[in-house]
């Protein structure tokens, strides 16, 4: 497969790298104005220039693409809807647009509030023996308004950022809720949420054990603000994360699903039309759930694909993975930057390139059990390869043994989405039988406990491992030429490869040299206390005082720091709160 026979994948490669673009040099008003003339000009000699050469006209369209990126990006730029005093008790009227993760203190929403004649966007923390807010009243409290803080060093995540990049600027904390409104502006799409909430308590209030029901919701109304941290961390220690994630597996599982019923039950003379009713099901229940990103991918490229077919055109996954990408990020050109976009189009694109040279290592598959079994693994093993650079960029961590539970847990992942699918639909009607809840629970409960015995394997899984842009870039150019080399294995496309791996040894070998030589001190804030790190070599010590937990600090402090560092050891040192000086390596160094 030649790249160069895949335009629109080329054309949407440019529009990205202008997003990238814009986002790093942040171009302003007057030098947007000069890209938007260029590009005009480009449009309109593409258009009545038919003296171009095919390779000009490529080269046009590029620089047309990768502009309008730029353009696009520009416009999605947020500003502050409103200059707040933060750090502040305020007197506020709100109302929610999202429920999102609880923590251990705090429910958790994204919401508007309203603040005497300004308004902006803000999380919104309630304690967590609160009852739930809805989307059905305005509620008037009193609040503590704060802005979410830039990070104290560059290894740590930067919240602040992310909201901005969902045009929140400000938290703040709900003390009092004075009381709550009705509304009567409710918009459809509130609507639709005041009602998939109502299905959400319907599911607590069945005879199911608390962490089933939280997979349910997780698994068909993607809601996982109530799972707990436990189960979430099974998951992704077993690398099956992508199960409780509303992604192509199960639009296609429900697609298909109601595609037979409806080819079962209406008209014979209809039937032609189940396609594009299965079709526009599924877009209802995308709009019931939210339109997340791998669930907007998923409809738009099945939507593709089932249009080829009904044009009876040979589908084709990349041109779909490519539009898909580009309705997304002409949207919202911010959506590049989530974790979840990258993971999902980037798997998408490792079954394309992997999947089919890898299923000729193994035998004809004659029936439907080796179908199965064969092309679980090699799918498994194509999206987890050509996502495994930015899973280490982003998480610094990966289990071997999610390639088995993989294998194993994904055949009957069909079975569970239809169950639980099944399960949701009877009880958003009010049918709860009992029998059914306690076989759908005892059927959970077992696949539960199967994930947490993948995750316990800590033989197998690896954590804080180091990885930068370069690295992310050069092994992924050797995952993009083992292709080559799957299909055919020779002297030149084993040295290409082999020349890759190595670059990518002596970059990481450079990079740990150059971390190792440096020292520094630092002093963390965390939770109102002060943690020292200090830093000489390859070693580094933690002070972390009494009455601070140590979980919490590995974490958030030590494991993000070892990562950025490229550190294998460290050590950590209790001392009491009322510390003023440590000493380490022969110096002293002020706490306070």
């Amino acid at each position: 497969m030649e790249l160069n026979k895949e335009p629109l994948l080329i054309l949407v490669i440019c529009f990205i790298l202008g997003i990238f673009f814009q986002d790093y040099f942040l171009l302003g008003k007057e030098r947007m104005y000069s890209v938007a003339i260029i590009e005009t000009g480009i449009l309109i000699s593409i258009f009545f220039n038919t003296y171009f050469l095919h390779n000009t006209r490529v080269i046009l369209f590029g620089i047309l693409f990768f502009g309008m990126g730029l353009v696009f990006h520009f416009f999605n730029n947020h500003s502050p809807k409103a200059n707040t005093s933060a750090n502040k008790m305020e007197t506020v009227i709100l109302k929610i647009s999202q429920k999102l993760n609880s923590t251990e203190k705090y429910k958790k929403y994204e919401g508007i509030v309203r603040l005497g004649k300004k308004s902006f966007n803000s999380i919104i923390y309630i304690p967590k023996n609160h009852e739930e807010l809805d989307y059905k009243n305005y509620y008037k409290a009193e609040a503590y308004i704060t802005q979410p803080r830039q990070p104290q060093y560059d290894f740590q995540f930067n919240y602040a950022k992310y909201l901005k990049r969902k045009d929140i600027d400000y938290q703040i904390y709900l003390s009092k809720i004075f009381f709550a409104v009705e509304r009567n502006d409710l918009s459809f799409t509130e609507q639709i949420r005041q009602y998939r909430l109502n299905v959400l308590q319907k599911i607590d209030k069945t005879d199911m054990s608390g962490t089933t029901r939280a997979f349910l919701k997780g698994i068909i109304l993607a809601d996982r603000t109530e799972m707990d941290m436990d189960t979430v961390q099974d998951f992704n220690r077993s690398g099956l994360v992508h199960l409780l994630a509303i992604s192509g597996t199960h639009i296609v599982i429900i697609f298909g699903l109601f595609n037979f019923l409806m080819v079962r039950c209406i008209p014979l003379k209809f039937r032609k039309y189940s396609i594009i009713l299965s079709l526009i099901f599924i877009w209802l229940f995308a709009l019931f759930i939210g339109f997340g990103n791998s669930v907007l991918r998923a409809c738009i490229m099945l939507c593709v694909y089932f249009i080829f077919v009904l044009l009876q055109r040979k589908p084709d996954l990349l041109h779909s993975l490519a539009l898909s990408a580009f309705i997304i990020l002409i949207l919202d050109t911010q959506q590049l930057f989530d974790v979840g976009f990258q993971l999902s189009f980037l798997a998408v694109l490792g079954i394309f390139w992997l999947n089919q040279p890898l299923l000729k290592y193994f035998p004809k598959a004659d029936n439907y059990l080796k179908k199965l079994i064969f092309n679980t693994i090699t799918i498994s093993l194509s999206a987890q390869l050509v996502t495994l650079p930015l899973v280490l960029y982003y998480f610094h961590q990966f289990s071997f043994v999610s390639i088995v539970a993989n294998v194993i847990i994904v055949p009957f992942s069909e079975v569970i989405i239809v169950f639980s699918f099944l399960m949701t639909f009877l009880i958003a009607f009010g049918l709860d039988f009992s029998f059914i809840n306690q076989l759908y629970d005892g059927v959970i409960q077992i696949l539960l406990k199967v994930i947490h015995w993948f995750a316990g394997a800590d033989w197998v899984f690896i954590k804080n491992i180091p990885m930068n842009l370069i690295e992310v870039l050069v092994i992924s150019i050797a995952i993009y030429l083992l292709r080559a080399l799957i299909l055919k294995i020779n002297f030149k496309n084993s040295m290409n490869f082999i020349i890759t791996i190595l670059a990518f040894l002596v970059i990481r070998i450079g990079c740990n040299i150059i971390e190792n030589q440096k020292e520094e001190v630092l002093l963390h804030s965390f939770n109102k206390n002060k943690i020292i790190s200090i830093k000489k070599g390859n070693n580094v010590c933690f002070w972390i005082p009494d009455r601070v937990g140590r979980e919490k600090v590995l974490q958030y402090i030590i494991e993000p720091y070892c990562s950025s560092r490229r550190i294998d050891q460290f050590e950590i040192k209790r001392i009491p709160f009322s510390t003023k000086k440590i000493v380490f390596g022969d110096q002293i160094y002020d706490v306070k």
